[in-house]
């Protein structure tokens, strides 16, 4: 299927350029062209930019957002709240699971997203068994893809232990607990387009060599490492390094990996990292939130290194607020304003240009751009906005991520518009399924 659209004014590889033309088939740009007469196209007024993906999502974490708030001396860290994360998915059904997924797609949306990368690990029933379908909770978001039009990018993940070493899990964990056989049935029944090892501290170096082995070796992979300090220090005390330290040193790293969060590394570690050339998915608000501690942005772009973002625990849907949050945390680490990193003169511009540019290799698909060959994920600014009046070029950028978001009034999913006046096409109805799950499990 072929449209064509017609921008007012789009934010190209390289630079900003006025009535562009796109050629969209089967959700891909097939050609762009400058300066174009708009007869016969779909006329996207405003400004128009890449969309984001989202490199980093667990959908069901939507629905618990604000119910770990509560301050308890001596408790109030990461691990407590992983606690009450175990107690409230005890209950999560496939249908509820759908529900929540599909509005948190219709939330990211809204916020500049385009696409997702969902970390799949809530695999089996609430008493710790496979379902019939032992994709069926997999099958639950590719649902809630669809029902919000979002660009999904299915990884499922390996979780097997409670700690390093090969740990026995823990009975909160018993729904995300596959063996390595039982995982790579997992993928192949789900269709994944990349997969997932939970972390250093759920899977042995055995069963990290063994997937490897057994998949394609184009296939993107995505593993949590070195988030909290806690886990530094277990992964010191069970191997004498630290995560990234034993992932470059012992993991066949390339730009085929992503590193999620990476929040503890030393500077040889950033720039080893770097090197290799992962991508690293910041997931600043979550971060936040758990306070889990800083990214060492500075020796980690110093060196080149490739960022993109996500929501993780999705405690904010919106793409400028992440990378806002990023922003400003290293201009308080650093008490300097401005953090170029390299990016050019305009730091909104950058940042958003960089996280989106990052989605490709993640995804396994090309993304970020809006070029010949790459994703039709776009987002289209109302230039009517008061927080864009006066804007031009990537003047409009900046004031997109430090002046707030308010001024997003399309999102376009694989040529597909999904968002109209800033509003999810869908809205109503998914957020009546979404209401219904929700006071279900809370009840």
């Amino acid at each position: 299927m072929a449209n064509t659209l017609h921008l007012d004014q789009a934010r190209l590889p390289g630079g900003w350029a006025r009535d562009v033309r796109l050629t969209v088939r089967d959700g891909v740009i097939t050609a762009v062209e400058a300066g174009a007469d708009p007869a016969g196209a779909q006329r996207l007024r405003g400004a128009t930019l890449p969309a984001i993906t989202n490199l980093h999502s667990h959908a069901f974490q939507r629905a618990m957002a604000g119910l770990a708030e509560r301050a308890r001396a001596g408790v109030e860290d990461f691990w407590a709240w992983r606690e009450a994360m175990y107690r409230f998915l005890d209950r999560i059904t496939p249908e509820q699971m759908t529900a929540i997924a599909a509005m948190l797609y219709a939330e990211l949306a809204e916020g500049g997203y385009g696409g997702i990368v969902e970390f799949h690990y809530l695999h089996n029933d609430p008493e710790g068994r496979a379902y019939a379908d032992p994709a069926e909770i997999a099958h639950a978001h590719r649902r809630a893809a669809e029902a919000a039009g979002f660009g999904l990018t299915l990884a499922p993940v390996l979780y097997s232990h409670s700690g390093f070493g090969g740990l026995p899990p823990k009975h909160g964990q018993r729904r995300f607990i596959k063996s390595t056989d039982q995982f790579l049935h997992l993928l192949e029944l789900s269709g994944a387009e990349a997969f997932a090892f939970h972390s250093l501290r759920a899977v042995t170096p055995e069963q990290i060599a063994q997937v490897l082995a057994a998949v394609d070796p184009a296939m993107p992979v995505h593993i949590h490492a070195a988030e909290q300090t806690g886990e530094v220090d277990d992964c010191l005390a069970w191997s004498g390094a630290r995560p990234v330290e034993w992932l470059l040193a012992n993991a066949p790293l390339s730009d085929r990996w992503t590193l999620v969060h990476a929040t503890h590394m030393t500077d040889a570690e950033a720039v080893g990292l770097a090197k290799a050339g992962a991508t690293v998915a910041l997931c600043p608000s979550t971060e936040g939130n758990l306070g889990d501690g800083f990214f060492n942005a500075d020796a980690f772009l110093s060196a080149g290194g490739r960022f993109g973002i996500g929501s993780d625990s999705h405690v904010t849907t919106n793409a400028a607020e992440e990378l806002r949050w990023f922003e400003y945390g290293r201009r308080l680490q650093a008490r300097k304003r401005t953090m170029s990193s390299g990016t050019g003169e305009h730091v909104g511009a950058g940042l958003w240009l960089s996280a989106a540019g990052a989605g490709t290799n993640p995804t396994g698909r090309r993304t970020g751009e809006i070029a010949v060959g790459a994703r039709c994920d776009l987002v289209v600014l109302d230039t009517d906005h008061p927080v864009l009046a006066g804007r031009e070029g990537d003047l409009i950028l900046d004031s997109l991520v430090f002046a707030g978001s308010g001024a997003i009034d399309q999102v376009w999913s694989g040529g597909v518009r999904i968002v109209e006046g800033g509003r999810h096409v869908a809205r109503d109805a998914i957020a009546a399924a979404y209401r219904k799950a929700v006071v279900e499990l809370t009840a």
